[in-house]
């Protein structure tokens, strides 16, 4: 979904610019290089880390309509056929995976269907793909399996089918209730289609229901922005994740914004940053906590997010799809992201990979210590056992910095962002980076 502020290390910067990055990944993806796939075969060929959580991701790149602000690979042109070649090629791109040693035979903490819109998929699409990949890499036993869903694309049979599948986590796209602002960013659902089946999810029944919504839309104004938040906490969902609108290279707002030619407000960082503050507090009103820089959780409930978690604590992932990202045996690697090419190389029997990473255990332990600074807190004692490392004191310099700057503390043995530094943690990370990889472009 959309992410936060612009992630450039001690510049404050108040109007949202073109090339804002949502910080996923150390390093940056722009480090990645195709010479880099040379190391694929030998991370294959590692044996499983018994120790290690294993997920699956399936990119699922098919929408109704590209919104303006998207800027992943998706795919609007597509009909039943080609989907359904698509689907194969992937499905064999899991099949030949589950055959290596560094996966075979392991059975996945979660499983991940994100996209585009996992739910365009057509139930016939969805049973025959979902199949294929359970007799590959079988997760019965996986603790969650998350699907994205779109709320036009849904009828109550097809959640069913969803349910039926496995599903525990249905997150729903909502982004915002408010129609003139749905229709201004491109969303192909409006607030009629939110309202129908969220009747159906309810009865169909899932372990927990996500809310995904947008702070700063195109159009947003503090009117719309405030009824959004209502109408979510009347609904009660186990969860919220709220982000803040960011613009990358890649968008069709972006380029207008480059023109001169955007015609509805824009919110700057302040005001995206007050209406996501605005919301969690509205949140924690109606009984919800904080679960990370980005999410709220019914404090009735027990909601688990083990695919955030084990990614965020350096599991290995799986990705299959178009553009998917992948980290096995400490080797980032991304598919090719041309329709084309991949369906290609799936054809020929290929590898789809198009650029690697090899990681050293200080890139992996910085990856882990920002990605965790999103949760809020970070303990020192897991680093300490699974690097040998105090982050307290290899990071004392531009953690002083931070505190200075009244985005952290630093208790005794423990990293704690403050609201507002959880309010902006993107833009704060790139200070943990080390120097070859700060101002470098991020993908």
């Amino acid at each position: 979904m959309i992410h936060s502020e612009p992630a450039t290390a001690g510049r404050e910067s108040r109007d949202t610019e073109v090339g804002s990055v949502f910080v996923s990944n150390y390093p940056p993806y722009s480090f990645w290089s195709e010479e880099a796939v040379a190391h694929l075969e030998t991370a294959l060929e590692s044996p499983p880390r018994p120790d290690t959580p294993f997920g699956l991701y399936l990119h699922i790149p098919f929408c109704r309509k590209r919104c303006k602000f998207c800027y992943f690979r998706v795919f609007t042109d597509k009909n039943f056929d080609e989907i359904g070649g698509y689907l194969e090629a992937m499905a064999g791109e899991v099949e030949t995976y589950a055959r290596r040693p560094a996966i075979a035979g392991r059975k996945p903490a979660f499983v991940y269907f994100g996209g585009g819109t996992p739910s365009y998929l057509s139930v016939k699409q969805l049973g025959t793909l979902v199949e294929r990949l359970r007799a590959a890499i079988p997760w019965d036993e996986a603790r969650e399996v998350t699907f994205e869903c779109e709320p036009g694309t849904l009828q109550k049979h097809k959640l069913e089918a969803i349910r039926d599948a496995g599903v525990t986590r249905l997150s729903l796209g909502i982004e915002n209730f408010d129609d003139d602002v749905l229709r201004e960013n491109g969303r192909a659902h409006l607030s009629k289609e939110i309202w129908r089946c969220l009747p159906w999810i309810e009865e169909v029944g899932f372990d927990q229901l996500n809310i995904d919504l947008i702070a700063g839309m195109v159009g947003e104004t503090d009117a719309t922005w405030r009824e959004t938040v209502a109408k979510t906490v009347d609904l009660a969902p186990d969860s919220v994740t709220i982000y803040q609108m960011e613009l990358p290279y890649n968008t069709r707002y972006s380029r207008r914004l480059i023109e001169g030619e955007l015609s509805a407000p824009l919110a700057d960082w302040p005001t995206k940053r007050a209406w996501q503050n605005q919301a969690f507090e509205a949140l924690a009103r109606a009984g919800y906590r904080l679960s990370s820089a980005y999410t709220m959780v019914r404090g009735d409930r027990e909601c688990n997010f083990v695919y955030r978690d084990s990614v965020w604590r350096g599991c290995d992932l799986l990705g299959a799809g178009v553009a998917s990202f992948s980290h096995l045996s400490g080797l980032h690697f991304q598919n090719v992201d041309g329709w084309g090419e991949y369906l290609a190389r799936a054809a020929a029997g290929e590898s789809p990979v198009g650029r690697a990473f090899a990681t050293t255990q200080r890139q992996r332990l910085i990856r882990e210590l920002i990605l965790q600074m999103k949760l809020g807190r970070v303990e020192a004692a897991p680093f300490r056992a699974k690097f040998g490392s105090d982050i307290l004191e290899e990071f004392a310099a531009p953690l002083a910095r931070l505190e200075a700057r009244g985005m952290l503390e630093v208790e005794a043995d423990a990293i704690r962002l403050t609201r507002e530094g959880l309010l902006r943690v993107d833009t704060l990370l790139p200070e943990l980076y080390d120097d070859e990889h700060r101002n470098s472009r991020y993908t």
